[in-house]
């Protein structure tokens, strides 16, 4: 009954007649990933993984894309520049093997460092897809990282995973779990009024 009554207000984010434990005065993540606060708030925790490609990192643009992650309230839990080998970036592409663009896709992405990071939020792998504009960049809206900083679909400067299956994949992909660093900020209460 919670399950389902939950569910009908994860959008609205609050539980009507929650009342968690008092003992637990911070936060707790339960095993289904969800976050419940005192005050019948909840969130869900999600992670994501996004990847600032080669032509992002020759172009100096990660700061300006983690800046905007970090601006929209997103928190940062992994961060690595990586030279990725042809094997990770079969695993990672494999399904646009058969598409007619996928080795130059695996040349190009190969062809210099990356910048792999992790974001956790709530909702963050639908607004991340939203943030990062479509792949097109001649498509992507303005105010988007490839609406403004990218022209062409062959160097869109930036990967977000497209849902969060996909997304527990591509992190353990290119993480391993002691890369990634589990801490709460203190801005919480003013991101999501908890």
């Amino acid at each position: 009954m919670l399950m389902r009554g939950l569910n009908r207000w994860l959008k609205v984010g609050i539980v009507p007649g929650f009342s968690p434990p008092v003992e637990t005065p911070r936060p707790a993540w339960t095993a289904t990933g969800i976050r419940f606060y005192s005050a019948g708030i909840v969130t869900i925790r999600e992670q994501t993984l996004v990847a600032v490609k080669p032509d992002g990192v020759q172009r100096r643009l990660v700061g300006e894309i983690i800046q905007r992650f970090e601006k929209r309230g997103f928190q940062l839990m992994g961060l690595k520049l990586v030279q990725p080998t042809r094997d990770v970036l079969l695993k990672h592409y494999h399904d646009l093997q058969e598409k007619p663009f996928y080795s130059a896709l695996i040349q190009y992405m190969s062809s210099g460092p990356i910048v792999v990071m992790v974001w956790e939020g709530c909702d963050v792998v639908r607004i991340s897809r939203m943030m990062v504009g479509d792949t097109d960049p001649a498509l992507a809206q303005p105010g988007t990282v490839r609406g403004d900083l990218c022209v062409h679909i062959s160097r869109n400067a930036i990967h977000a995973s497209d849902s969060v299956e996909v997304a527990k994949k591509e992190i353990s992909l290119w993480f391993h779990s002691t890369e990634l660093t589990e801490w709460e900020s203190c801005t919480l209460k003013n991101i999501y009024n908890v």
